[in-house]
């Protein structure tokens, strides 16, 4: 299987992991030698209830015995969909009460960008500096991080871009600003939170110029940071809320949310303002209304809080400067990428999944289910200290 892996599916990197996956079961990943690795990356904040989780399973399950794909996006009523929107509506604030389901996150994020120029009938878009929001020709635009896009100019004209947490950027944010799109917590860039109400600030500067105030949630979104979506923990409102990763419990899925009166605006002049074949397909909306109702129905966002404060406790050693990020959101920085790096594939020698950030080579990704168990959080910090004291041994 890995030699086909290399022969015929593209690669991303030019070192992948390259571990052969035989089957996956809650908070482990099993190899085709039967190799247990405990996951604290869940498919980069993707698989938000673990593996297989058994109220998801059977909902795609029933699903799949009653219709698939049966008509393009929009068109007909399907209960997954219909009802996923509802629930997730009841769960907003109300003026965010319209979702348009997409297949994953860029997608999403391609939507509330486009809505944000219908909406105003500007041009200019703002993101930040080291922002990642996808990575189509569109969420490139607003990618900051001139490496990664260069060789793919021209790409969306009319982009500027501030510093996360600067308020005298904000300055930049203008009448002719159609939106400025953010991450809540800066993911790429090293989990960064804001500080100092900057998210408030920004809401302000959109309420005084007219501009759609947009917040990237595809990392936070859905649980991670002890709310259901990371903005609740500021005090602040966006306009529009992109979403992925997380809602569908594993699957491919993104979304998009504003108000109905913006929402509709994708309806007409022009009609099919934004389309997608498979956006809303009912067995990914069934997997996504399924984890919607266990992360809202139990306590597993509370939980999230308690495990954050596990982590840190266990996550201390002279090799880590740092934790950040809030929940099961968490980085571990350390003083040298190539420090990362050893951690990293050491670990996974010893069986823990870690994984690393876009754009921040010193930290270590810690996303694990929303579902870990506490002693399976001692069991892979214990495996992150003991690499770590070979390591300080070594140098």
């Amino acid at each position: 299987m890995i030699r086909d892996f290399y022969k015929y599916q593209a690669q991303t990197s030019p070192h992948p992991l390259g571990m052969e996956v035989s089957h996956a079961d809650g908070s482990y990943i099993y190899d085709t030698a039967n190799n247990a690795y405990l996951d604290f990356v869940a498919g980069v904040s993707a698989a938000s209830l673990g593996h297989r989780h058994p109220r998801v399973n059977q909902a795609i399950i029933n699903q799949l015995d009653k219709y698939s794909h049966v008509m393009v996006y929009g068109e007909y009523a399907q209960h997954p969909a219909t009802e996923f929107c509802r629930l997730l509506a009841q769960h907003m604030p109300p003026q965010l009460s319209k979702t348009y389901l997409t297949n994953s996150g860029t997608e999403a994020t391609e939507g509330a960008l486009k809505l944000a120029r219908r909406v105003t009938g500007r041009s200019q878009l703002i993101s930040c500096n080291h922002a990642y929001h996808g990575n189509t020709m569109g969420s490139m635009s607003v990618m900051g991080f001139e490496e990664r896009k260069q060789i793919f100019r021209p790409l969306v004209p009319d982009v500027d871009f501030i510093t996360f947490n600067n308020e005298a950027d904000l300055e930049k944010i203008t009448n002719k600003t159609a939106g400025i799109i953010l991450e809540t917590i800066q993911g790429g860039a090293g989990f960064i939170e804001p500080h100092n109400n900057f998210l408030k600030k920004v809401r302000q500067r959109c309420n005084e110029t007219g501009t759609v105030m947009i917040l990237d949630e595809i990392q936070p979104g859905f649980g991670r940071t002890g709310k259901l979506f990371g903005f609740e923990n500021y005090d602040v409102v966006p306009d529009v809320v992109v979403m992925g990763k997380g809602m569908g419990g594993g699957m491919p899925v993104g979304a998009f949310t504003a108000s109905a009166e913006m929402m509709d605006l994708l309806s007409h002049d022009p009609k099919l303002g934004h389309i997608t074949t498979f956006g809303g397909h009912p067995v990914i909306a069934a997997a996504c209304l399924a984890t919607l109702q266990e992360i809202t129905e139990t306590d597993i966002m509370a939980q999230a809080l308690q495990k954050e404060n596990l982590f840190r406790k266990l996550l201390v050693h002279p090799l880590i400067k740092e934790v950040r990020g809030r929940g099961l959101m968490l980085a571990a920085m350390t003083e040298r990428p190539d420090i990362t790096d050893r951690v990293i594939l050491k670990c996974h020698e010893r069986g823990l999944i870690l994984f690393w950030l876009l754009f921040e080579g010193c930290a270590i990704r810690i996303t694990p289910p929303l579902t870990i168990s506490e002693d399976e959080i001692r069991k892979g910090c214990g495996i992150i200290i003991e690499v770590m004291n070979e390591i300080l041994a070594e140098q």
